[in-house]
């Protein structure tokens, strides 16, 4: 959950959000020695009067800083192309939900059950209860198992919406007629915020996304109770 004055992303609840959080660091610390150089230099240069005659023109600096800015590429890209080929990869999901996305609400359908699917819509400000987060909180949450690889299909009904929630790394766009998929596993029980990350309409700041990790034994409970009642 983020909080008021936070400079960095929220904590980690999936193994991919943990690799992104890596690589976040490691590209901000070539930058800001990148930015400590040029720096430097910047104001070595500005702050004397001399002169380097071997630097005006000289072929050895000149290889140096070609050479050296494609290696730092090359450091950038290797461990992003990983991190966007572990985020593709989909293996054996143990559920699959379908999330649909509609002005202005997300629906869900656990495609592994017959007839287990819902509604989720924002919980009104004034009908919150304490320690509710406004314009966060929904009537119903989707509730998944924790260390279980679940599989969201994505698809909108009526306009462009995303699907995305920070701590679990997971952020897909809903178009409508065509149906696309991302997975997570959810490495630690606990609630995690998300909201509509496509501009869809005047109430787009209201189709909040709240996903809830149990252990099995309680998504088993929980799946009962729902199967129960529809």
């Amino acid at each position: 959950m983020a909080h008021p004055t936070q400079l960095g992303f929220q904590d980690a609840a999936s193994p991919v959000m943990e690799e992104l959080l890596h690589f976040h660091d490691h590209a901000l610390m070539i930058v800001l020695l990148i930015s400590t150089l040029v720096l430097y230099i910047i104001t070595a240069m500005v702050s004397t009067k001399l002169t380097n005659k071997y630097i005006l023109d000289s072929q050895e600096i000149e290889i140096v800083w070609t050479i050296l800015p494609a290696v730092i590429l090359v450091l950038i890209a290797l461990p992003s192309l990983r991190i966007l080929y572990l985020m593709d990869e989909i293996n054996d999901p143990h559920l699959t939900i379908k999330a649909m996305g509609h002005q202005w609400y997300w629906s869900y359908e656990y495609t592994d059950y017959e007839n287990l699917g819902f509604d989720s819509y924002m919980v009104p400000t004034q009908d919150l209860a304490p320690g509710q987060f406004r314009l966060l909180e929904t009537d119903h949450r989707m509730i998944v198992p924790m260390e279980s690889p679940v599989r969201v299909l994505v698809s909108a009904e009526d306009v462009l919406h995303s699907w995305a929630v920070p701590s679990l790394g997971v952020k897909m766009d809903a178009v409508p007629g065509r149906l696309n998929q991302t997975a997570f596993i959810a490495s630690r029980p606990g609630v995690f915020y998300g909201q509509c990350s496509e501009i869809c309409g005047a109430n787009h700041s209201f189709m909040p996304i709240v996903v809830e990790a149990v252990p099995l034994e309680h998504f088993e409970n929980w799946s009962s109770l729902m199967l129960e009642d529809a």
